[in-house]
């Protein structure tokens, strides 16, 4: 991957170890950071760390 700042569906879901259906359901109930750009999907890593971070961390 060429690191450009935004991770495309596909990329994200190798990040995540999850299939691109599962991204698109989170997708589907704003349960991800991400931004809609030209029609198409894109995610910031740093803002997917956090999220990851703030859902493993204790409540």
């Amino acid at each position: 991957m060429i690191y450009t700042g935004l991770m495309t569906i596909e990329e994200l879901a190798d990040y995540l170890k999850v299939t691109r259906r599962t991204i698109y359901d989170w997708l589907k109930h704003n349960k991800i950071p991400a931004v809609k750009l030209v029609g198409q999907w894109r995610f910031r890593r740093e803002k997917i760390d956090a999220w990851l971070e703030n859902k493993t961390s204790p409540s």
